[in-house]
């Protein structure tokens, strides 16, 4: 795996550089001291990940990410010293195509190097969606209790998501829950930057809370967020090797099995083709379905994957998923 790293703190990228180098099939293919260095060098060779730190002269992460991903996509993982501080440059280069972020590893004096093994750990799961994973199982059947609107989101999600939530009335009449592949420390902090700016309030998924109208549930730890029997939201560690975490296609097999009111499934941008199957089980089950167009997708893999699988009732442009969303939920009662 051929990794980049864009940082312009010579102590990190030596850092960056040996952790990298730690692993066998993992190689360096080049520095970049600045964002502007970093567009210009991916242009000339594009690398399978990059390492891309957030606070920078000259070019910053975020416009950085944003012009990569324009000009030449590739996979990008924000690491970055001030990742707690700057909640919000890290969810806008998320939303501008960044798959994730973590902590830049430090040396601790008497401790050693810390953050090195999450940050592998990183590494491979971004290296397991590039090449591509298996679809989960899920798990028995029961009444619900109010309309339901699912979406799935990865890889530009939160731009996404804020489009979509944005055009949703406080009346909406429907509980709403996002599963949005996301580290479990940054789950909080998307919530409220989310709910800065739509009208429904949105809070984490709790473990056993029902869901109720007029909210937007948002998958909150590293497991995957379920419906159970009980209606009720359940975190589970199973499939504990797959790399999507938490999983769309997880939770939306749960919807199918366990509530019985149908209502609307929507697939949004991301790499890879989570959510595809269990889009495709809930249109089978006679749900209305929505997969995210080409156009309007900053990455598009996982309603490609829909589209392909004929799982798609409708495909649409992000502007248009809230309206169509919220049709299908009156015209079922």
């Amino acid at each position: 795996m051929r990794i980049a790293i864009v940082n312009d703190l010579p102590m990190a990228v030596e850092i960056l550089r040996r952790v990298v180098l730690s692993v066998p099939g993992y190689e360096v293919a080049w520095i970049a001291r600045n964002g502007a260095e970093a567009v210009e060098k991916c242009a000339a060779d594009r690398p399978d990940l990059i390492l891309m730190d957030l606070i920078m002269p000259v070019m910053d992460g975020v416009e950085a990410t944003r012009r990569i991903m324009k000009e030449t996509p590739c996979a990008i993982l924000v690491v970055t010293a001030t990742v707690a501080g700057n909640a919000a440059k890290v969810f806008e280069a998320m939303g501008l195509g960044a798959l994730d972020a973590i902590a830049t590893p430090a040396y601790v004096p008497g401790e050693g190097l810390r953050g090195d093994s999450e940050l592998l750990k990183k590494i491979a799961t971004i290296q397991m969606l590039i090449s591509g994973a298996r679809a989960p199982a899920a798990a028995a059947s029961a009444p619900a209790p109010t309309p339901l609107i699912a979406i799935g989101a990865s890889t530009g999600g939160p731009a996404a998501l804020v489009d979509v939530l944005s055009r949703m009335p406080h009346d909406a009449g429907a509980a709403i829950v996002v599963v949005q592949h996301v580290d479990a420390q940054f789950a909080p902090g998307l919530a409220a930057w989310l709910g800065e700016q739509c009208v429904l309030p949105v809070v984490l998924a709790r473990e056993g809370e029902r869901p109720a109208r007029n909210t937007v549930y948002l998958a909150g730890t590293n497991d995957h967020l379920v419906f159970g029997a009980d209606q009720a939201f359940h975190y589970t560690r199973e499939p504990t090797d797959y790399p999507y975490r938490p999983s769309v296609d997880a939770f939306f097999l749960s919807v199918k099995r366990h509530w019985q009111t149908k209502g609307a499934a929507i697939l949004l941008t991301g790499m890879g083709r989570d959510g595809a199957t269990g889009l495709l089980a809930l249109r089978q089950a006679g749900w209305h379905t929505i997969a995210q167009d080409r156009q309007t997708s900053l990455v598009y893999g996982m309603p490609k994957a829909a589209a392909d699988l004929n799982a798609a009732v409708e495909v649409l442009p992000v502007s248009a998923i809230a309206t169509a969303a919220l049709h299908a939920i009156q015209r079922r009662g």
